[in-house]
């Protein structure tokens, strides 16, 4: 797992790391039962504070998307396909808002911005 943190960005650094660590889960990187660096190791390879890496992973703790045993340290936990297909499908929908908005604002219709989705779409096969 490779998590690389952002120093000039708005996003706080708990934050980034929780992102990350999900994002590995939705593509697959990560799977049930993988075991997490320990909150001291993670700490001390990303050069930050235990307290900033315990906040993260209390919050996936929270989210259910990790599981922390006493004792012998934190793993992904077991995941529904159907929360993991829509967490994706959440995050695709908040990029494509944000292409919207940069596309409305550039003066572009419905119809140039379908023409050009269709081309990059058809490029990546």
């Amino acid at each position: 797992m490779n998590i690389i943190l952002s120093n000039t960005s708005k996003e706080p650094i708990y934050e980034q790391i929780k992102r990350q660590i999900k994002e590995a889960v939705l593509r697959g990187e990560l799977r049930e039962g993988d075991p997490l660096p320990s909150i001291r190791q993670l700490a001390r390879d990303l050069r930050i504070s235990v307290i900033t890496t315990k906040r993260a992973y209390d919050e996936l703790e929270k989210e259910g998307l990790l599981v922390s045993v006493v004792g012998k340290g934190s793993f992904i936990a077991g995941q529904n396909p159907s929360f993991l297909r829509e967490q994706r499908l959440k995050a695709i929908e908040e990029q494509l808002s944000a292409v919207v908005r940069e596309c409305r604002a550039f003066g572009l219709g419905l119809e140039e911005i379908k023409a050009m989705l269709e081309s990059l779409y058809e490029e990546e096969r």
